[in-house]
């Protein structure tokens, strides 16, 4: 039987789901959160839609075991391919997806006619949603789509500061580099952040760029989006104690959660 305090359960393919939670628990700090990250199965980017519900599927039948009151999916691969599977399987469930941050990325621009460059997985970036999502603004902003594959396996290997990042993000951005930089002079306003493990590593896009840039990250809207639907039906904690954090993976190591914890651990900057 679930109640207000009950856990708020939260699933990624992997470990980039973690920006999403310390942003959760940021807004709502009394909550007790369930992290799930099925490591062994990063990158979803590369599966069929079929094979990810099914992933997603075991997550969240893992959470529900654990009590959940509430589900987020901190993966926009497992959102674009799963989400609404999910929410029809699980009616009457709180079910919470991401959503790539284009939108903010055009209304909040500082230029009339921005220019926004989307980073996301393979999956996400071929998704009709992405695509839905992209067309709506199309008319008001230069929109880049970029698939940016190789970035999950490096930050499920701890290598989120590393020159493999660095070599690989150069290559990748190129386009986007001032000319006198070796560039293409592609200049861009914004990235939005359409994978939860780019959050790690925003200062080496930064510095393969070469320019700053703002970042937008959808983990705040869904972040607000999971505080509407608990206060909605009323199912917001009780508790005036800072909540607990327990962490679950699949990784295939001796200390599955490891990575996890370090990257929970690290500093961050509050955008909301």
């Amino acid at each position: 039987m679930i109640s207000r305090r009950s856990p708020i359960g939260v699933f990624d393919s992997g470990v980039g789901g973690i920006s999403v939670l310390r942003i959760l628990r940021h807004d709502m700090p009394n909550e007790d959160f369930i992290f799930y990250g099925d490591s062994i199965n990063a990158p979803y980017g590369d599966k069929s839609e079929e094979r990810i519900r099914e992933m997603c599927d075991d997550s969240i039948r893992f959470l529900f075991s654990h009590g959940a009151k509430a589900i987020v999916i901190a993966c926009n691969t497992a959102t674009s391919a799963a989400a609404t599977y999910l929410r029809e399987k699980y009616k009457d469930a709180i079910i919470v997806a991401m959503e790539p941050a284009v939108k903010p990325a055009v209304d909040k621009a500082i230029n009339a006619y921005p220019h926004v460059l989307v980073l996301a997985t393979n999956s996400t970036i071929h998704g009709e949603r992405l695509h839905h999502l992209i067309g709506r603004f199309s008319e008001n902003a230069d929109i880049y789509p970029v698939a940016a594959p190789g970035i999950v396996p490096l930050v499920e290997a701890g290598k989120e500061n590393s020159p493999e990042i660095d070599a690989y993000l150069k290559d990748l951005l190129q386009p986007f580099r001032k000319k006198e930089d070796g560039g293409g002079g592609q200049i861009v306003d914004s990235v939005v952040l359409g994978c939860t493990h780019f959050p790690f590593v925003t200062d080496r896009i930064r510095e393969a760029l070469g320019y700053d840039v703002i970042f937008h990250d959808g983990a705040y809207g869904t972040s607000r989006e999971t505080r509407r639907r608990l206060r909605e039906a009323d199912l917001l904690t009780d508790s005036t104690t800072p909540g607990k954090v327990e962490l679950y993976s699949t990784a295939a190591n001796d200390n599955p959660t490891a990575l996890a914890k370090r990257l929970l651990e690290l500093p961050f900057e509050f955008r909301p």
